[in-house]
């Protein structure tokens, strides 16, 4: 698409140098083509640029004609081009800017299309074309290279001497500043001067007196080399042509522009401007004059249509300038979308007195300018409104159905409810049910006949298969009836309640799943507590193997499932020595009670038959790694008493360490090497021996004792041994184990807890020693 604009604008470049060619010579369009094409190729230039030169030859006054070729002379002979003569300098390839300028509509993209061509050409960094005003003075109507800043204050310049531009114009002459030390005594250069080191003013010819320069400006220093100087001045010449297709010198045809406007306002009726934005920088609007107005437009003083041109906005319309319109007409004139107003009220005189009015201000984009309207509001378009807004906000809209003269009527909410076009009409009331679902229609069928028939008011749900889905709709109507008690009308409403229904639905679908889900925790809770009361049956009173006596406690976690991985074993072997073991598999559930009674009854079978603490362990952790759950994990503790050498061996996998409780002393037992059961395939365990003496107490727990969150297990480890020896000072009797549980677990705990409580003896004359000691309650 862009190469066929691009092909057609050239085409239009062609053409109007042919009819140039043709209206000096008066030869056919067949000759002008040869002629254009014989001078492109006697100057070194393309069709194109040939066509631009040919354009911008033509000079504002009056064409004297030539006399009349002979037809059958080709029109060379008849009239030299008016190039040739001036470009004695050579050629210059200038053929890719002619094909650019056909896509230049402005004297800004002009600017920038040149600044594209020469920025590689002669190192060009900024590029300024100055327009002569009517009044002698300067004004810049396209740049690019120059910052928004510098560029408007160099917009507009009087006719002061020292202008290198204006001499430039006057002398019809390129001018050439290449030293700014020795330039700027004689010429006012824009600050900082030092920014660009050479400038070139270049007269765009067009007849004996140029309007339009062109600057070059360069960072560069030094001169302009001949071949650049030939270079710029073809660039001017070529650019001539297209300079005349713009409005370089709008004063020109202002006034008349403005009457024609203003002719059209004076034909139109309500209240309209047409309004020019007043910037005192770029991108910020300070107001906007008034160039156009209706005579039904007054301002606050009662000044009226013509009288209001040329005024400030903001002067004449102060109630109307608020923030939200300002940005409103702004938005409008930078991105051209057209901008409405929320209403809003004003207060006018009427007849001596104040009364409220509510108004909209329309706005729309004319070119660079903006044509405002505002509506006065009457108290019935206002309830038409509210009545607009309240049926799309609540979702609902009314009908009515007169049964006499059998009219329908529907708002137009109705008819979106439905879904339905409107050019197609309302249904009557009996054939309201055929836009239902058909299990539906029945139901609504039934309660219209009985408000035909009965005058009963009814309010029936119902479903209708729209474009965007299945809605959820709700009819209420009552009867109308006359003197006799005969219906003759019937009034209604349709609501549209898919959402509230879509969230009735989901509540009922959510609570289904709760249920659902609660039915497979209670029952997978109940089996799992049956499963580990099997495989792990609590003892009811403290046990005695091996000389020792033991305590047992197991509390399931408070939250969850609570049955879990926690579990023990408490084994006399036939040589007399005892085994403890306590463990702790990861998570809960049936996965966890399974991966206990796994470990629980193989650790036992292994001791029983022999295996070493070591040896068992490494085989346990082997079995948790080829089990079903091959990313279980599990922490444990193996221990074994002889009695006859009062020794306690033990080894642990990952386990926090055995507290030891001796004459009123708490210590943990330094942990041997072991790594946690199914972190490893080859972990390393070894042993520690510990010297039971009478009186002693050994303590192994799982974690979940010591544990709470947001706390270290440094902290939990020093709590425990605090609370131990708080209830240490009891008889060796009593069973602590309650009063140290409660208040380790104070609250809620949300992991399991089992404890094995281990006491060796007293001697019995220390025994008796001790219990004397122990004051009366």
């Amino acid at each position: 698409m862009d190469r066929l604009r691009d092909q057609a604008a050239q085409s239009a470049v062609v053409e109007q140098a042919k009819g140039v060619v043709m209206a000096q010579t008066r030869c056919t369009p067949d000759a002008a083509e040869e002629e254009l094409q014989r001078r492109a190729e006697t100057e070194g230039h393309s069709l194109l640029e040939e066509c631009w030169l040919t354009l911008g030859s033509l000079a504002p006054a009056p064409v004297h004609a030539a006399p009349e070729p002979d037809p059958v002379v080709p029109a060379a002979t008849a009239v030299p081009p008016p190039e040739a003569a001036a470009d004695d300098a050579g050629p210059v390839d200038l053929g890719p800017l002619g094909r650019e300028l056909v896509r230049v509509a402005t004297s800004q993209d002009l600017a920038r299309c040149l600044l594209d061509h020469l920025a590689p050409a002669v190192d060009a960094d900024a590029v300024m074309i100055y327009s002569r005003l009517p009044t002698g003075g300067l004004e810049l109507v396209g740049h690019a290279g120059v910052d928004d800043t510098l560029a408007a204050q160099w917009q507009q310049v009087p006719p002061l001497s020292g202008i290198a531009v204006l001499d430039a114009l006057r002398a019809g002459e390129p001018l050439w500043l290449e030293d700014v030390e020795a330039d700027r005594e004689r010429y006012l250069l824009s600050d900082p001067p030092e920014r660009w080191r050479s400038r070139a003013w270049l007269p765009v010819p067009n007849g004996d007196s140029p309007d339009v320069c062109i600057g070059v400006l360069r960072s560069r220093v030094g001169p302009f080399s001949a071949h650049i100087r030939e270079h710029l001045q073809a660039v001017a010449r070529l650019c001539a042509g297209r300079l005349l297709a713009f409005a370089t010198r709008p004063e020109d045809t202002a006034d008349a522009s403005a009457t024609a406007v203003q002719a059209v306002f004076d034909a139109l009726s309500g209240a309209a401007m047409l309004l020019a934005p007043l910037s005192s920088a770029p991108g910020n609007i300070e107001d906007y004059r008034i160039d156009a107005a209706t005579e039904e437009t007054v301002d606050v003083v009662g000044r009226a249509g013509r009288e209001l041109l040329g005024r400030r906005f903001r002067e004449c319309c102060p109630a109307l300038a608020g923030e939200p319109m300002w940005q409103g007409l702004r938005r409008t004139l930078v991105t051209g979308n057209p901008y409405e107003s929320e209403p809003f009220g004003l207060q006018e005189l009427v007849d001596g007195i104040a009364e409220l009015f509510t108004y909209t201000v329309q706005a729309a984009r004319l070119g660079e300018k903006l044509v405002v309207t505002w509506v006065r509001h009457s108290s019935s378009d206002r309830q038409e409104q509210r009545l607009a807004d309240l049926q799309r906000l609540g979702g609902l809209g009314w009908a009515s159905w007169n049964l006499v003269t059998h009219e329908v009527t529907w708002s137009s909410q109705v008819f979106a409810l439905f879904d339905r076009d409107p050019a197609h009409g309302p249904v009557g009331l009996t054939e309201l049910p055929d836009l239902a679902l058909p299990e539906d229609g029945s139901a609504l069928r039934h309660a219209i006949g009985e408000l035909l028939v009965e005058g009963r008011t009814f309010d029936v749900p119902f479903r209708v298969r729209r474009a965007d889905g299945l809605r959820h709709l709700r009819a209420v109507a009552e009867a109308v009836p006359d003197s006799s008690g005969t219906t003759v009308e019937v009034h209604g409403v349709i609501q549209d309640l898919t959402a509230q229904r879509s969230a009735e639905l989901a509540l009922v679908e959510s609570e289904r799943a709760m249920l659902t889900q609660h039915d497979v925790l209670r029952a997978e809770r109940t089996l799992a507590g049956r499963l580990q009361d099997t495989l792990l049956p609590l003892p009811t009173r403290p046990v005695r193997l091996a000389g020792l006596r033991v305590e047992v406690a197991y509390l399931p976690a408070q939250s969850g499932v609570h049955v879990g991985g926690d579990w023990f074993s408490v084994v006399e072997l036939p040589d007399g020595d005892a085994v403890f073991v306590v463990g702790d598999v990861a998570g809960h559930g049936l996965d966890a009670v399974a991966t206990m009674a796994l470990l629980r009854f193989t650790a036992k079978g292994m001791v029983i038959t022999g295996s070493s603490l070591t040896g068992a362990l490494a085989r346990l952790n082997t079995l948790l790694l080829h089990s079903r759950d091959s990313h279980g994990t599990a922490t444990l503790i193996l221990a074994r008493y002889h009695p006859a050498e009062h020794r306690l061996v033990w080894a642990q996998a990952g386990h926090p360490p055995p507290l030891l409780v001796r004459d009123g002393e708490a210590r943990f037992l330094e942990r041997p090497r072991g790594m946690l059961l199914g972190a490893s395939p080859a972990p390393v365990y070894a042993e520690a021996e510990c010297r039971l003496e009478p009186g002693d107490r050994v303590i192994l727990y799982t974690d979940g004792l010591v544990e709470r969150p947001a706390e270290g297990i440094d902290r939990g480890l020093q709590r425990l041994s605090d609370a131990v020896l708080t209830q240490h000072t009891q008889g060796p009797d009593s069973l602590p184990l309650g009063p140290l549980l409660a208040s380790m677990l104070e609250g809620e705990h949300r992991d399991d807890v089992c404890v094995l409580d281990i006491r060796a003896p007293l001697e019995p004359a220390v025994a008796r020693e001790r219990a004397r000691r122990q004051p009366v309650p």
